[in-house]
């Protein structure tokens, strides 16, 4: 059989149309940028079976792909800090320090996923970082996801639940996109308990975009301190994410989800944001759902140098 990947014509160079993803190492210390990438490959505790640890240079791979113009934005400093080396288990602790580290030099940190289990520790390094040490308290949540994620025990179903244990108020988290038939009536329950406001898939249809995302700030921005945005793509419709293990027929179009990225990017008080739940082994021949992560990056971006 054909590598399909050796038979793949080299991308083309133009002086005139600078491409993405050729941003340099984050290698001095001293350096601040607008933007940190770093690779946050999640996957061993997974409920069900992934390859998305390969997702991360996957998606740099992608974003190669796409030019750095959208009319009107100023593109900011990127840098890349590069990938933690294993961020499950005992690694945890690795990952934390090293989103830290970025975002202590970053305006916005962007993590690539890797399963949702990164959510737990890139929020927490993010809200760790910068001389006002740990602002979990104060701290808000975003998340666009199909679930809940409030399972018990360490997988990637149970991010949100391990940041309440933490110390996140529930009261500040809102949870976008939530699906029919993708959750249960005891989560849904757990998730009321805790104060949790939920935005159903349906309300994307029946509300503006920018409203959603105007209640979302203001919920999870309602202490004033730092918001991290968890973009689990599982909430799309399975046509545009098919190497989403959990994505389904129904969910939200490609451009529902990067405008909503693009407008929370906006704010400053979103100071981190991570992309998960994709399966980079298992995308369509096209690569459909690696290439919406790139523009989910460049979205980012984007909505952050508008700010």
């Amino acid at each position: 059989m054909t590598d399909a990947a050796s038979t793949v014509a080299p991308l083309f160079d133009d002086p005139h149309w600078p491409r993405a993803g050729r941003w340099p190492s984050a290698l001095r210390a001293s350096e601040s940028v607008g933007v940190g990438i770093i690779g946050v490959p999640t996957w061993r505790t997974s409920l069900s079976a992934t390859g998305a640890h390969a997702t991360p240079a996957a998606i740099r791979a992608a974003l190669q792909r796409y030019g750095t113009f959208a009319p009107g934005v100023d593109w900011p400093s990127v840098a890349d800090f590069g990938d933690v080396t294993e961020p499950d288990g005992d690694g945890e602790a690795e990952a934390v320090a090293a989103v830290r580290t970025a975002a202590s030099r970053a305006g916005l940190v962007i993590a690539l996923g890797g399963d949702n289990a990164l959510t737990y520790s890139v929020a927490l390094g993010a809200w760790s970082a910068g001389e006002a040490g740990d602002r979990v308290g104060d701290a808000g949540l975003i998340t666009i996801d199909a679930h809940h994620d409030l399972r018990d025990g360490i997988s990637n179903g149970a991010p949100v639940r391990r940041l309440l244990e933490a110390g996140l108020d529930g009261r500040r988290t809102v949870q976008l996109g939530i699906a029919d038939f993708a959750n249960s009536a005891f989560y849904d329950g757990r998730a009321r308990e805790a104060g949790i406001t939920i935005v159903p898939r349906g309300d994307f249809e029946e509300r503006r975009l920018d409203d959603i995302v105007a209640q979302a700030l203001a919920t999870g921005g309602s202490a004033g301190g730092p918001i991290h945005v968890d973009v689990d793509v599982d909430a799309c419709d399975r046509s545009v994410a098919p190497a989403c293990p959990a994505s389904v027929p129904g969910g939200l179009s490609a451009y529902q989800l990067r405008r909503t990225v693009r407008l929370l990017a906006r704010d400053e008080r979103v100071t981190s944001l991570d992309i998960a739940e994709v399966d980079a082994t298992r995308d369509a021949v096209d690569g459909r759902t690696v290439r919406l992560c790139a523009l989910v990056v460049l979205e980012a971006i984007a909505g952050f140098a508008e700010r």
